[in-house]
């Protein structure tokens, strides 16, 4: 590592980095319909649009459209280059140089590596049995943020919300609530954002909307922590091409509608077919699924690979031993993934 970077980035890992080829993506939690036709049409709108003039600073024609969406005024959003670059926007505003985050585990990586990244720490609170929250556990740990996953990634369960609610009832501090699979939930903490002046909810484009390629995330918070955010945010971070093709996205609620019924009509079918197999199906209220393998997950990963479907393994991390995660995809999706590993299982005895 260069002798000019901080210390601390020497303790970071790179991101998950496949090269899949023409490999059956299943790995990677998106939309089960493929690309969104609506972003499509909106990109071919896009080829009579000046990109030599900077977007709007800080995207005022997708937050006006998310207000509409929402019942809220536009400045209780912030939206960016993926709910991710809102993550880290969070850790800018929120957290003091050196201090840290509070987290549950196991949940998304990349919580807690954005207050690495930020120069924090993170505090991790186990999970219960059943994956829900120890909310006691939390409200002790010392952090200056909370962030919680909701459904939660990658064990795919909602937590109980009188959990999540006695979480920002019992801190004073920012709790947030990732809700990057709301959609598929069919639960939100968004109309309480004005009732809980320390709530911020984060959601995606990347999932329902089926716009990954686009980068497109945002927030809801009252009035002040939006401006605090809005202060910290680097400005122009969303293009013009991405606040439009998400503008007309946020208009096509049908699409959402059809990916959501997709996903829940494909889940218990492919939790059986998983089951059938030796798997142990976790109860899933995402577009995807956590599983317990009767063998290595590792090997089970790796010869999925081999034979062009990729899913995520996530067996070497502690409360999650043996386990692998795939999305809920099509019909056809989920009957290769099951066909495929059926032949491991069948080539493994």
């Amino acid at each position: 590592m260069s002798r000019y970077a901080r210390p601390y980035i020497e303790g970071l890992s790179l991101y998950y980095d496949p090269k899949p080829g023409n490999a059956l993506r299943m790995d990677t939690n998106t939309n089960p319909l493929g690309e969104n036709p609506a972003g499509k049409d909106a990109l071919r709108e896009c080829l009579e649009m000046d990109l030599g003039q900077y977007p709007n600073t800080y995207g005022d024609g997708l937050r006006k459209e998310l207000g509409r969406l929402y019942g809220l005024d536009m400045d209780r959003f912030v939206v960016g280059n993926g709910s991710d670059e809102i993550l880290d926007i969070i850790c800018k505003t929120f957290m003091e140089p050196g201090g840290k985050v509070v987290i549950a585990y196991p949940s998304y990586s990349l919580h807690g590596w954005f207050s690495k990244a930020n120069g924090g720490g993170v505090v991790e609170v186990d999970l219960l049995p059943g994956y829900q929250l120890d909310v006691e556990g939390m409200l002790r740990a010392k952090g200056e943020i909370i962030i919680v996953c909701t459904p939660n990634n990658p064990t795919s369960n909602l937590f109980r919300q009188e959990d999540v609610l006695a979480l920002i009832e019992g801190s004073d501090r920012p709790v947030v609530v990732d809700e990057a699979y709301g959609e598929f939930a069919g639960e939100s903490l968004i109309s309480l954002v004005d009732k809980y002046p320390n709530l911020i909810v984060t959601r995606t484009f990347s999932k329902a909307y089926a716009l990954a390629g686009m980068r497109v995330g945002y927030s809801v918070a009252c009035k002040d922590m939006t401006l605090a955010m809005q202060k910290v945010r680097v400005p122009y971070s969303l293009d013009k091409v991405s606040e439009h093709v998400a503008i007309k996205a946020l208009r096509d609620q049908d699409f959402v509608r059809r990916s959501v019924d997709i996903v829940r009509k494909e889940r218990a079918r492919l939790e059986e077919g998983l089951r059938r197999l030796g798997m142990d199906p976790l109860p899933s209220d995402a577009n995807f699924i956590l599983f317990r393998c009767p063998k290595s997950s590792a090997q089970l990963t790796a010869r999925l690979a081999v034979k062009g479907v990729l899913i995520r393994d996530f067996g070497a991390k502690r409360l999650l031993e043996d386990c692998a995660r795939t999305t809920i995809g099509t019909t056809e999706q989920n009957d290769s993934l099951l066909e495929r590993m059926a032949e491991v299982m069948a080539e493994w005895l």
